[in-house]
């Protein structure tokens, strides 16, 4: 290439958890790191969720005498993925469960984020190597201050940060936010007073400060553009960025790292991938495929582009647009979801209803249910002040009707269908028991409800008084999960399986082992900051275009 502006040893190009992994990993380890980052907010998709974390055979579990291993993790993530996944992920599994542990430890001793375990279950638990309690972890509250000047350009989030994700957890924020602010106020007002916060900007803060302390750079506002080849081999060796002072081209002596988020803000790519209906989109406008593209432009394969995390939303604003608060907000009693056909197909209370959302029709590719309905009786809308308060951003969400054939009508369903499923799922409230979907049956879906003091099945409430609601449940992406295919190292390959030297991909950009099927609550930030880890890991022990497997750090 021409002469660089600028050389350094590693290029991170994104600033969400994984990116910050591999950069704390490959800095820990000597190297000099710049961490580049498209838009003027730091933190991504990652500064703005819960950070709920699924890390099996974690250290916390261990202490809390909680028995848990490797393998059992990897009986689990066979058992409960998608049929066929196994034949091309197994090997990527493999790497993550033997990482993920050793990536929370490292990341605890190297950043000032402590974890602590949330109690809850594998969302199948009941699947072989499936645990009731010990993979879940979260991060306790850090002020914003402990990054300096970088605290002001820490991502804000539609979540109600102030709390910690144990918090919202433990105390039902969602169903009781007054009293769970009174009996949290003084935590509160201290959070409030040091400019302190907990989920997701606990987690990027807590992870900067360990990239800025062992000497990484950052810098917001600078797109990549383009990815800087060797003519003689095609191996990448440095990126080209744009931002106010122009263009620059940036050489990297080791690696570059693609970290950039996924692509559901680019509406030609997300029209291609996940055609159909959808609702809201509930990440930065900035996860617009950059990654994807320049991983395309090099020669990587591109797979699991289907793949996203499928997630009900709330209807919100934010940067003064329309946008969505991640919330399950239909796992009520007294409420049903139905498909256009006004037929129930999934248990309402499965965490992986957003897969059952984006079932797709084998001859088309369309998606099979949608437009979805949650129906419900007016005992719904009086279960949570929150959902009242985020349904009124946007006005004719909510429609009511005194009977169900009017409701029917407003939501274009079939009258008689609609009628006939609620009758039986009423019969199925009465007996104490869904055996359609079984709901309320597992670890996981009870782990949700409130428990009832005749010891009833508590999610189960029929659906007889009127107003009757009806609310569009389609489609919700907080972050797709399809990109470049890489090796267990992290390295990025091409359509004919070599690699391309010094490219490593983490997190939503690469093809994520893990895709819609949550088999955790915590299944995008864990394996995302797992796959940081090994990149940053991978990238010290190799030289350019060297495929040995790298020792752990």
């Amino acid at each position: 290439m021409n002469e660089a502006d600028e050389s350094v040893d590693v290029v991170v190009v994104g600033s969400g958890a994984a990116a910050l992994t591999a950069a704390l990993t490959a800095a820990v380890g000597g190297l000099g790191v710049l961490i580049l980052e498209k838009t003027g907010r730091i933190g991504g998709t990652s500064a703005m969720s819960g950070a709920g974390t699924w890390i099996p055979a974690n250290h916390h579990a261990q202490a809390a005498g909680i028995a848990d291993s490797e393998a059992e993790a990897l009986t689990y993530l066979r058992s409960a993925s998608p049929a066929g996944w196994a034949q091309f992920e197994d090997a990527l599994w493999q790497r993550f469960l033997a990482e993920a542990p050793r990536m929370l430890a490292f990341v605890e001793r190297h950043t000032p984020l402590r974890y602590a375990l949330t109690g809850e279950p594998d969302p199948q638990a009941e699947a072989p190597g499936g645990k009731q309690r010990g993979r879940m972890v979260s991060p306790y509250p850090l002020r914003r201050g402990l990054v300096g000047r970088y605290g002001r350009l820490i991502r804000r989030s539609t979540l109600p940060h102030r709390f910690s994700y144990l918090e919202t957890l433990r105390f039902d924020l969602y169903h009781e936010p007054v009293r769970t602010v009174l009996r949290l106020a003084p935590q509160l007002l201290w959070r409030l007073l040091t400019n302190a916060a907990g989920q997701g900007n606990a987690l990027i803060v807590g992870l900067l400060k360990g990239c800025l302390n062992h000497g990484c750079r950052i810098a917001p506002g600078q797109r990549v553009v383009s990815l800087l080849t060797d003519e003689a081999d095609g191996s990448v060796i440095g990126v080209e960025v744009e931002g106010k002072g122009g263009r620059r081209r940036v050489a990297a002596r080791r690696a570059v790292v693609l970290a950039t988020g996924g692509f559901e803000w680019n509406p030609e790519m997300r029209e291609r991938f996940f055609p159909g209906p959808f609702d809201r989109l509930g990440s930065p406008s900035g996860n617009a495929g950059d990654g994807q593209r320049l991983a395309a432009s090099v020669g990587a394969r591109l797979e699991r582009m289907d793949q996203a995390n499928v997630y009900p939303t709330l209807p919100t604003i934010y940067e003064g647009r329309p946008h969505g608060l991640p919330m399950i907000f239909q796992a009520e009693p007294h409420a049903i979801v139905v498909d256009r056909n006004a037929q129930r197909f999934v248990s309402e209370y499965d965490y992986n209803i957003g897969e059952a959302l984006d079932r797709r029709n084998p001859e088309n590719g369309k998606p099979r249910h949608l437009p979805a309905w949650l129906i419900a009786d007016h005992r719904f809308l009086r279960r949570s002040i929150v959902f009242r308060y985020y349904a009124a951003k946007e006005p004719g969400w909510v429609r009511r009707a005194p009977d169900l054939a009017t409701l029917a009508r407003l939501a274009g369903l079939p009258a008689a269908t609609l009628a006939a499923t609620v009758d039986r799922f009423n019969r199925f409230c009465r007996a104490g028991r869904d055996e359609d979907f079984h709901r309320g049956e597992s670890a996981w879906e009870r782990s949700k409800a409130k428990p009832r003091t005749d010891g009833r099945n508590p999610t189960l409430g029929p659906i007889e008084q009127p107003p009757f609601v009806a609310i569009p449940l389609n489609r919700s992406l907080l972050g797709t999960k399809g990109g470049a295919r890489t090796n267990p190292d992290g390295q990025v390959l091409r359509e004919d399986g070599s690699l391309i030297g010094g490219l490593y991909c983490a997190g939503n950009v690469m093809a994520n082992p893990i895709g819609t099927r949550a088999v955790g609550a915590g299944t995008t930030i864990g394996p995302c900051m797992t796959w940081g880890y090994i990149c940053g890991n991978s990238l010290l022990r190799a030289n350019r275009g060297d495929d040995a497997t790298p020792a752990p750090a």
